[in-house]
């Protein structure tokens, strides 16, 4: 007698676990048929580079016409060489530009300006206005909007 309850109750644990499992299981696949929300691929563009690409794409842009010193586009930084102005060859400046998340946001762009004047034979450095580096990050996000209209009226 000792021995017939000892091995039906592991049977039973068996056979209620598997029960559990069964029915969890099958709560699981009702919940697959649910539709989830779709994300705003506008807002947020989904590529293989670490960054919002059309804040990358408008940045790249903006910055065309300044040497490249450094892309990273997972990191999302843009450093440009010295420039030189030919209208202004005692003059030159060096932009680095920061996209810090994936999302299409003003506060996604930072953008530091660096600029130097010719004195005497020799580079110093020099102030740069705020209004200059306020201007190319509205270049910049206005391009990168412009760019998400033109990608969702493609669709």
């Amino acid at each position: 007698m000792i021995g017939s309850t000892s091995t039906g109750l592991p049977t039973i644990r068996f056979i209620v676990r598997a029960g559990l499992v069964g029915f969890a299981a099958l709560a699981l696949t009702a919940c697959g048929h649910k539709e989830r929300p779709k994300a705003d691929l506008a807002a947020s563009k989904i590529t293989t580079i670490g960054v919002n690409s059309y804040l990358w794409r408008a940045s790249l842009e903006a910055l065309s016409f300044m040497p490249l010193l450094q892309t990273d586009s997972n990191g999302g930084v843009i450093v440009t060489d010295w420039y030189a102005n030919p209208n202004n060859p005692n003059e030159r400046m060096k932009v680095t530009v920061t996209i810090l998340d994936q999302d299409l946001r003003a506060d996604a762009l930072r953008v530091a300006a660096s600029r130097q004047v010719m004195q005497a034979g020799v580079w110093v450095d020099a102030p740069v206005q705020a209004a200059t580096v306020q201007k190319l990050e509205d270049i910049i996000l206005t391009r990168a909007r412009d760019l998400r209209r033109q990608a969702s009226a493609a669709k």
